[in-house]
Order: structure tokens, then C-alpha cells, then sequence
């Protein structure tokens, strides 16, 4: 099982308190704000340790997004979560479908060209609008569109992408 597979995944932050019952504001890590609202379990991290809790309700409200948790139940106990992170198990998310990943799937894989030459490893990703794009770590940082063309084979199991890249670009 690959490292990424045993870690949570953080997908927000709770940002602040909203009204007098318990509600929070959440910073949506999200790529569509509000998708973070689509897990009905949440892990909160209080120190090193995570702690399961169930998401009652939520919803977006202006440019973030706001949310009731199990447990949570006055402004007091909102406030003393205020800058914790939110998180879900790998598991907990949907299959991808074929030939997709999840930008935590990409990161760490060991990345070739066509020529089997060594380009790095996919450090993370970030997103231009136009399309993602692979930053990779190794002799020099290098920058490489997520696009069909470009990026040939993903073999999880392996820990390796081929890509159609010149190592002198």
C-alpha cells in the first residue's frame, strides 16, 4: 500500500465561528468550493492525534463555506476548533474512475521519459486554469503539463509515470 494510502488527507481548515450554535467556518481546500461538504465523516486533528466526528450540516455561505459538527453544539466549543485541519482517510473517497487519480496518488511517483531517463519526482501539483501541471523534484525542479499527451503511463503499483518529455526542457 502505497504511504500516501496510510495518511490522512487534508481538504480544509475551520477558519472561524459562525453564530451562536456551534456552526463553523471552513476553509475549503477544495477545487469547487463546497465539495468538502460531500464527506460525511470529518477528521480533526487536535495535536498529533485525529478524531473522527460526523459532519450534521453544511453549506456554502458567501465566498466559504460553513458547517454543523456532531458534538459541537455552542460558540465556546467552535472556538476552540478554530485553525484545526480537516481530513479524510484515502479510503473514504470514491474510486476514481479509469485513468484518473487524485493529485495524493501522483505525488512521490518516480517520473521517466520516453527514453526510461530519470526527470525527478512528482513533487506536487498545481492548478494554471488551463490545465494541472506535475512540479517535480530531482537534480532541478521541472515543470510538466497533466495532459493525455504528455503523460503517457501512471503505474501506481510501480510508483512510476512515463512521460513525453526531453530531460533538457
Amino acid at each position: 500500500m502505497p504511504v500516501q494510502a496510510t495518511r490522512p488527507l487534508v481538504l480544509g481548515r475551520i477558519s472561524g465561528v459562525f453564530g451562536v450554535k456551534g456552526w463553523v467556518r471552513v476553509f475549503d481546500y477544495s477545487r469547487e468550493r463546497g465539495s468538502i461538504l460531500e464527506h460525511p465523516r470529518w477528521l480533526l486533528r487536535r495535536g498529533a492525534n485525529w478524531q473522527e466526528v460526523v459532519l450534521i450540516a453544511g453549506q456554502r455561505h458567501g465566498k466559504g463555506v460553513v458547517a454543523q459538527l456532531e458534538g459541537c453544539e455552542d460558540r465556546d466549543q467552535a472556538l476552540a476548533l478554530i485553525g484545526v485541519d480537516i481530513a479524510v482517510w484515502p479510503q473514504w473517497l470514491a474510486a476514481p474512475e479509469k485513468d484518473e487519480y487524485y493529485w495524493y496518488q501522483l505525488e512521490g511517483l518516480e517520473v521517466v521519459n520516453l527514453a526510461g531517463e530519470p526527470l525527478g519526482r512528482v513533487d506536487h501539483l498545481i492548478e494554471t486554469g488551463a490545465n494541472d501541471v506535475l512540479v517535480l523534484s530531482g537534480e532541478r525542479e521541472r515543470l510538466i503539463p497533466y495532459l493525455p499527451e504528455t503523460v503517457r503511463e501512471v503505474d501506481l503499483d510501480t510508483g512510476r509515470m512515463v512521460v513525453d518529455w526531453d530531460k533538457d526542457f
